[in-house]
């Protein structure tokens, strides 16, 4: 089990102390999530109940690679992924040139969380088609690894073409997302599923039969397919394992949700040292266990 720390919310100028902190405690991946803008949203926000955003106008949206890029100069084994990137609100050349530079600069240590999104608002303000954002994903996928290998590619009304700088080691791609639509094309395309909401036992045993399904229907049951759970339990060894046993090959949290009260007290709500000393319990209490 990998240990992927969860730090979307977080103010921008503690993300290169939270990925050094996350490196030392032993976390495998950092994650934080792309937004563009925030606006008061006609669609609805799929992951509430009131279908309105978590966050307001103040919550910070760093731009997701060039915040890898500053987390990666100062580690050295620490992961970075999106959770998730909506690739489908970019054209493609953006996409490729912002991920292969940031594996690049990372020695290898990016990860392509993606997803095609649910906000309408931020697919007009970047000129792409909201409605056909699935399918331009999937015709995307396979353009960007080639990319990503250094290979030359033949696009409709464009001459051969390569990008440079490219990573030495492939990009693992994760899809994000719940929906059998975002289950069967991570069977189909990906190296891997990452949950983008937290799940219950009983809401994730569902998942992960779809999930199942689908790799069985794409032939891939017996190959290697990492699976990232945020998972709505209590941070506890023995519940990890026996997540594992199922088939999490990796689970994701945020230690400052489960601040105690003596800890909030301390170091204040939302500080940079409340979220750096829960991490370092959670690693005593969890990580080390395990």
């Amino acid at each position: 089990m990998r240990f992927w720390l969860g730090a979307s919310f977080a103010d921008t100028d503690q993300f290169v102390e939270l990925a050094r902190a996350a490196e030392r405690c032993g976390f495998d991946t950092l994650t934080l999530s792309d937004h563009l803008f925030y606006a008061d949203f006609a669609t609805p926000y799929p992951y509430s109940k009131t279908g309105r955003p978590r966050w307001d106008a103040r919550t910070h949206w760093p731009d997701v690679w060039v915040t890898i890029g500053a987390m990666s100069a100062v580690t050295t084994t620490l992961r970075f992924c999106p959770n998730v990137y909506i690739a489908p609100a970019r054209d493609l050349f953006t996409v490729a040139k912002q991920v292969s530079t940031a594996a690049v600069l990372s020695r290898d240590r990016v990860t392509f969380g993606v997803g095609v999104g649910w906000c309408k608002e931020e697919f007009v303000g970047t000129g792409q088609d909201f409605h056909t954002r699935g399918r331009r994903l999937d015709a995307m996928l396979p353009v960007l690894r080639s990319l990503w290998s250094g290979e030359t590619v033949t696009l409709d009304g464009l001459p051969e073409l390569s990008i440079c700088p490219t990573p030495a080691e492939p990009v693992p791609v994760y899809v994000g997302g719940d929906s059998e639509a975002a289950l069967r094309r991570a069977a189909r395309a990906g190296d891997g599923w990452i949950g983008n909401r937290i799940y219950t036992e009983e809401q994730f045993d569902e998942v992960l039969a779809a999930l199942r399904r689908q790799l069985d229907a794409n032939g891939r049951s017996g190959d290697p397919f990492d699976i990232i759970a945020p998972l709505a339990v209590l941070p506890d060894a023995e519940t990890y394992r026996r997540f594992a046993a199922k088939g999490v090959t990796g689970t994701m949290a945020a230690p400052w949700w489960l601040a105690t009260p003596e800890e909030k007290s301390r170091y204040g709500e939302g500080t940079l040292e409340l979220k750096i000393a829960t991490m370092e319990r959670y690693a005593e209490e969890v990580i080390a266990k395990m």
